[in-house]
């Protein structure tokens, strides 16, 4: 009889660390998905970008190339250093250099959130046609 409660009490109590756990892991999720970004529109010289981030983040600009998909390099980028980082969705146009898309042009399209020492913060890579 004792064991039986022993075992019962037990299970209790793992039942209650794994309700805090998930109670825990749910609640983080959101804060945890603040940085996000995407590419929302191209156009022969320019990317269009939804982003979010917050201060604690480090992001300090916005990086975006595009090129042919199978090329060894981009054939244009850019880059965007003012900012809001304050957790609120924010859109913005970053100006491509170098070789200007044509229309029917299919290319990959990289964007990034990058911090002071351009290391990524969160990106997205997406095929697009012009």
């Amino acid at each position: 009889m004792a064991t039986l409660q022993n075992i019962r009490r037990r299970a209790l109590v793992v039942a209650a660390f794994g309700a805090m756990g998930a109670a825990v892991v749910s609640t983080a999720a959101p804060a945890l998905a603040e940085t996000s970004i995407d590419a929302t529109a191209l156009g022969p010289e320019n990317v269009a970008v939804d982003y979010s981030c917050d201060a604690a983040a480090g992001v300090t600009a916005i990086k975006v190339m595009v090129g042919e998909p199978q090329a060894d390099r981009p054939s244009a980028g850019g880059a965007q250093s003012d900012l809001t980082c304050d957790g609120a969705r924010h859109n913005t146009v970053v100006m491509l250099t170098g070789t200007r898309l044509a229309p029917g042009q299919t290319v990959q399209v990289r964007v990034a959130l990058v911090d002071s020492t351009d290391n990524v913060v969160t990106g997205q890579a997406k095929v697009a046609s012009f």
